[in-house]
């Protein structure tokens, strides 16, 4: 049979790293779920947990193929242990009420809860109940290679403009005001300098070839964007014991720090003259 196989796909080949993840999932192998880290201030590469690799450089540029409509929380009453898998007590996908899975919600809603009002968090600054933003990245170097996870913390998600740099959602508003989405877009991300506690700033660094349109285009309904957009939760049952561990979200120092709350504002309209991509660049280069 495997005579066969190889002949059948002689001068033809599709290499083992094409299998798809039906193929994968049957057969009984799995991807290994990959994300980028701003821990400590370094961006890191994780793969299935571990740590396998960072770079020393402060900025590096992505292309955005994913992203959440809406930010998510995520509420801690138990003390923080590095490394440690932690419970939340209560959760919210979109932000604005719990889960229908959480088993005791802290309030009704979001906006009505004590832990996501400002001074609620340790030591009276921030807030108890953590926001952050879920994306997938791909690398503009090998737009066809792995699907990144990268969650940023609401110091990286809101915030305001600091000399043409952006976080994370004014960035894509401003992006959205220039008729241009994330996916055409090379994006830089640089560390803010000035910030205690890691924090990343977003600008626009280029253009995608239109030859990689397409490519961003199938990374973006690929399976590895879509579970790096959701959120997966670690839970336990009264006695302990795990009920649920697909790549659990952990808890960082870094969450613990105040962060200026995302406030309603009106979405940004295009202008009547559409503006390319390589004017938004230019135009914010120069700040």
């Amino acid at each position: 049979m495997s005579n066969d196989l190889a002949t059948m796909f002689s001068g033809n080949l599709v290499p083992v790293e094409g299998l798809d993840d039906d193929t994968l999932a049957v057969a009984g192998g799995a991807r290994q779920n990959k994300r980028i880290s701003i821990k400590g201030g370094v961006f890191r590469k994780y793969a299935g947990g571990k740590e396998i690799g960072a770079i020393e450089d402060r900025h590096m540029n992505v292309i955005f193929v994913k992203m959440a409509h809406k930010a998510s929380r995520m509420f801690y009453d138990k003390g923080y242990v590095e490394g440690q898998k932690v419970s939340p007590a209560c959760w919210s996908t979109d932000s604005e009420v719990p889960d229908a899975d959480v088993k005791t919600p802290i309030a009704s809603s979001c906006r009505d809860c004590p832990k996501s009002v400002q001074g609620s968090g340790s030591q009276g600054t921030g807030t108890a109940c953590r926001l952050s933003w879920r994306t997938a990245v791909v690398l503009p170097n090998d737009p066809n290679g792995d699907v990144m996870q990268l969650v940023l913390p609401a110091t990286s998600a809101f915030g305001k403009e600091d000399n043409g740099k952006f976080p994370f959602r004014p960035y894509i508003q401003h992006l959205a005001s220039h008729n241009v989405s994330a996916g055409r877009v090379i994006t830089k991300m640089a560390f803010d300098t000035k910030s205690p506690t890691p924090k990343v700033f977003f600008s626009p660094a280029g253009k995608v070839p239109d030859e990689d349109l397409p490519i961003i285009a199938r990374q973006a309904k690929s399976p590895a964007a879509e579970s790096a957009i959701k959120m997966n939760v670690y839970q336990t049952d009264s006695a302990g014991e795990e009920v649920a561990q697909p790549e659990p979200v952990r808890r960082t120092v870094e969450e613990d720090v105040a962060v200026e709350e995302p406030t309603k504002r009106e979405s940004a309209k295009a202008s009547a003259e559409e503006k390319t991509i390589s004017d938004v660049v230019k135009k914010w280069s120069k700040k």
